[in-house]
C-alpha cells in the first residue's frame, strides 16, 4: 500500500463541508483541519501511484471547495517506539 498525505488549500467559507466532501473519496482514510499554511491535511491510502494521482488529481482537486492542493508521498512509516530507537545512541 502506499500512503500520500494531500495538503489542502480550501475556501474559508467551506471548509467543513470540503472537509466532509475529501472524507467521502475512496482511498481517503483520514482528513484533518489544521491551522498553519493549508486548511486540510487529508491521509491517502490506496495501492499504487495511479490511484494516487486519480484520487488527488481527478476527485480531491475537482471539488468546488478546494483551491489548491500539494501531495508528499510517504517512503516509511515509524510507531513511537520505532522512532525512540532510532535516536538512540548506544545507550
Amino acid at each position: 500500500m502506499l500512503t500520500a498525505f494531500v495538503l489542502i488549500t480550501a475556501d474559508v467559507h467551506s471548509i467543513p463541508e470540503t472537509a466532509q466532501d475529501v472524507a467521502d473519496i475512496d482511498g481517503v482514510t483520514e482528513v484533518y483541519s489544521c491551522a498553519g499554511d493549508v486548511d486540510l491535511i487529508a491521509k491517502v491510502r490506496v495501492r499504487d501511484h495511479e490511484q494516487v494521482a486519480e484520487v488527488v488529481t481527478n476527485r480531491i482537486n475537482r471539488l468546488p471547495g478546494v483551491a489548491r492542493t500539494t501531495t508528499h508521498i510517504a517512503f516509511r512509516s515509524y510507531a513511537s517506539s520505532e522512532t525512540e530507537a532510532g535516536f538512540s545512541v548506544g545507550e
